[in-house]
C-alpha cells in the first residue's frame, strides 16, 4: 500500500489485556470522553474522542502515553497498548505498571523510525511467542516501499491476533476518529461516564479485591503500593501542570488519587 496523499487526522486506540468490566473502573477515573468495547479474549479497547490534541495544543502521542501510562499503573497487572497517528508519523507506546513504557515509530510513508529492541521488549512484554511472533514483528522494523505507516499498524493488529485480539468491525488505526467512534458504538460499545470519586473508587476497589490482587489493595503490600503511587504521582502531576499537558497531568492525577485513596482505605478497613 502506498502512503496516502494529505495529512490525515491525529487519532488513537487504547488497546487493554483484560475485560471490559476490569477496564471500567481505572478508564473512568481519567475523565476522558472514552468508548469502551470488548476487542476479543481478554482484550479491551478504549476509543477516544480526541478533544486534547484536535486543537493542536499537544502532539497526540504524548496525550496517549500519558493515558497509558496511568491506566497501566492503576492497573496493576495488565499492560496497554496505546496506538497513534497523525499526519507526519504513527506509532506504538506500550505501558506496562511502573516499567518504562516503550515505544516505536514510523513515518508516513512507512520508513521504520524505532529501535529493534522495542519490538522485542514489547512482544516479551504481551506474552507473545518468543520465536514465531517475534519472527512475525520483524518486518515491521524493515524498509518496505509499499507499506505506509497505516498499513504497519495494521500489521500489527495481525500479529496481536495470534494472541486473542479482535477488533470490532469498523475500529481500524489509522482511521478518522469520528468514523471509529461510529463503529464502536455500532458495536455495541459502552460510553464511559464519571460516576464520581465515591462509586470510581468503590468499583475499581470490588474489582481489585475479588481478583488474585486483594493483597495489594489490603495490607504491607497495599501501603507500599499507595506509598510508591504517590511518590511516582506527586511530581509528574506538578511536571505536567507546569508545562500544560494535559496528558501527564492525567496520569500524575491519577496516580496520586489511587496512592492516597489505597492509603485511606487500607487504613478504613484496618479499623
Amino acid at each position: 500500500m502506498n502512503a496516502t496523499s494529505g495529512p490525515s487526522p491525529a487519532g488513537a486506540l487504547l488497546l487493554c489485556r483484560a475485560d471490559p468490566p476490569t477496564v471500567r473502573p481505572p478508564a473512568q477515573l481519567l475523565r476522558e470522553p472514552l468508548l469502551l468495547a470488548p476487542a476479543g479474549a481478554d482484550w479491551s479497547v478504549l476509543v477516544p474522542e480526541g478533544k486534547p490534541w484536535q486543537g493542536g495544543e499537544e502532539p497526540v502521542e504524548r496525550v496517549v502515553t500519558g493515558w497509558a501510562t496511568a491506566l497501566a499503573v492503576s492497573a496493576a497487572g495488565w499492560p496497554v497498548l496505546a496506538l497513534w497517528w497523525d499526519g507526519d508519523r504513527a506509532g506504538l507506546t506500550l505501558a506496562a505498571g511502573f516499567r518504562r513504557t516503550v515505544g516505536y515509530t514510523w513515518l508516513a510513508d512507512g520508513t521504520p523510525a524505532g529501535e529493534d529492541e522495542a519490538m522485542r521488549t514489547l512482544a516479551e512484554r504481551l506474552a507473545l511467542d518468543p520465536v514465531l511472533d517475534v519472527q512475525a514483528l520483524e518486518p515491521l522494523t524493515l524498509p518496505d516501499p509499499e507499506a505506509d505507516s497505516r498499513t504497519r499498524l495494521l500489521g500489527l493488529v495481525a500479529v496481536l491476533a495470534r494472541v486473542g485480539l479482535a477488533l470490532p468491525t469498523g475500529i481500524d488505526p489509522g482511521e478518522r476518529p469520528d468514523r471509529l467512534r461510529e463503529a464502536a458504538l455500532a458495536a455495541g460499545a459502552e460510553q464511559l461516564e464519571w460516576p464520581g470519586w465515591r462509586d470510581a473508587v468503590r468499583a475499581e476497589l470490588d474489582v481489585v479485591e475479588e481478583g488474585p490482587l486483594g493483597p495489594y489493595v489490603r495490607g504491607p503490600k497495599a501501603r507500599a503500593l499507595g506509598v510508591a503511587q504517590l511518590a511516582a504521582g506527586l511530581p509528574l502531576l506538578a511536571w505536567g501542570l507546569g508545562r500544560r499537558s494535559g496528558g501527564w497531568t492525567a496520569a500524575g492525577a491519577l496516580l496520586v488519587a489511587h496512592g492516597a485513596t489505597g492509603l485511606a482505605y487500607d487504613r478504613l478497613r484496618a479499623h
